[in-house]
């Protein structure tokens, strides 16, 4: 159900990164690497956390996923655009994690994922939480979302990378 790979090659390049790099921003407004594997340490625990606490509400078939969702799952990924959260506090991820900071974050999420891989298909798909811009989403929804949005950063790794020198 999941891509082990793609969270096994962030966590592989992670380790390869001087630690000077990590906190390195290649333009202005633009995140480092350290702050985009934070994003995703983030993100991914939060969509975890959603697909557990699936298993706790009551099934209402009538939710729905919005427009954005229907089309996000028909594609099976993000469109390969850049997508610019509003420049909010909580939407800018911490910049002074060290690379063992952000390397047990990844292997929190790689156990994390482990351990929900069964247990988000076994969950009763009309069980759902609501996504701010995707709508109702049920756990196994959840939790292929956390591949899909690793997917979607993988562009942007590569061009912070790039921009920075490695």
């Amino acid at each position: 159900m999941r891509d082990s790979q793609l969270l096994e090659g962030f966590i592989a390049d992670l380790q390869h990164y001087p630690d000077h790099k990590l906190s390195e921003s290649p333009s202005d407004g633009s995140w480092s690497l350290g702050q985009m594997y934070q994003h995703l340490i983030e993100v991914s625990l939060e969509y975890l956390e959603n697909a557990e606490e699936c298993k706790e509400v009551v099934a209402d078939p009538d939710l729905e996923k919005s427009d954005g969702g229907k089309a996000l799952f028909e594609r099976g990924g993000f469109p390969a655009i850049k997508i610019k959260l509003p420049d909010l506090p909580g939407n800018t991820p911490s910049n002074s994690r060290t690379k063992q900071e952000l390397l047990q974050g990844l292997l929190e999420v790689e156990k994390r994922m482990e351990q929900q891989e069964k247990s988000a298909s076994e969950t009763n798909p009309a069980c759902k939480q609501r996504h701010g811009g995707f709508g109702w989403l049920n756990a196994e929804e959840w939790y292929v979302l956390v591949d899909m949005h690793l997917r979607h950063h993988l562009r942007q790794k590569k061009e912070i990378e790039q921009k920075i020198g490695l």
